[in-house]
């Protein structure tokens, strides 16, 4: 999936966080288009979620029905009349919806999803000239992935009931405080105000007092620095994947990375 905001260029910086930590589950509730869950090594279980229903829909497709899903993705035209006809359409069979939603992602103007008021999908053609469709060959391999996997559509908040010990829980929340790079402020407040951030920091005080492990990747701003603030490690990142203290000065860091592993746990 094309994803606003997705970590895939994250990824080297997680995989050496995590080292030779032995982690019994992954958590994910904040799915995505998931590159840190599927470029990550495979754990032995794993629960992901989001509350975008048609999202973890077609996940649930991928993983249940890979051939069919790649024969449906593969028949609409990349061009703006059929984009804008396939927009517009509500299939009611499970593949389809999913082909549409794949379709859409992958042609789309910046991989965005956004919706109007009355929930319907409104991102503007995107004029790629080379779309990546998902193969069946990478459909299949996803498939294999979501197998050890339980989908969740659910509020992020929830996920604590399958939290334990030892447990590692990652969480990408849509950011909602201006800070440099950050072009969603806007349409993420409606998605995920200021007050779910405090939630959020609630859960990973749950996570923590379950002996589990967390990383949160969040906005660089004053207010979720002192929010976040829990004793634990904080790192500045940027996507050339510059990595320090919080009071490092190398290059244009422009998010925070939260996370207690490598520390004690109860």
């Amino acid at each position: 999936m094309r994803w606003a905001g997705g970590k895939r260029w994250l990824l080297p910086t997680i995989r050496d966080l995590i080292g030779d930590t032995e982690i019994a589950v992954y958590h994910e509730p904040f799915l995505g288009g998931a590159s840190i869950f599927l470029g990550l090594p495979q754990f032995p279980k794993a629960h992901v979620g989001d509350t975008n229903a048609e999202l973890i829909a077609t996940f649930r497709a991928i993983r249940d029905h890979p051939e069919e899903l790649a024969e449906a993705v593969r028949r609409p035209a990349n061009d703006s009349k059929t984009y804008y006809k396939v927009r517009e359409s509500s299939p009611d069979v499970a593949v389809e919806r999913a082909a549409r939603f794949i379709y859409l992602n992958h042609t789309s103007f910046n991989g965005i999803y956004r919706v109007n008021l009355a929930g319907k999908y409104n991102v503007p053609f995107g004029d790629r000239s080379s779309p990546q469709i998902p193969t069946l060959e990478r459909l299949r391999q996803v498939s294999e992935r979501l197998k050890d996997a339980t989908l969740h559509h659910r509020d992020f908040a929830t996920c604590i009931g399958n939290v334990g010990k030892g447990h590692l829980v990652f969480l990408d929340p849509p950011y909602t405080v201006a800070h440099n790079f950050n072009g969603f402020v806007k349409y993420n407040q409606r998605l995920f105000s200021f007050d779910d951030q405090r939630r959020l920091s609630e859960l990973i005080d749950e996570v923590k007092k379950k002996g589990a492990y967390y990383i949160l990747t969040n906005a660089r701003h004053e207010s979720i620095a002192k929010l976040f603030d829990k004793g634990d490690s904080v790192m500045e990142t940027s996507r050339k994947n510059v990595i320090g203290g919080a009071g490092a000065d190398r290059g244009s860091a422009t998010e925070y990375l939260f996370t207690n592993l490598g520390l004690p746990t109860r």
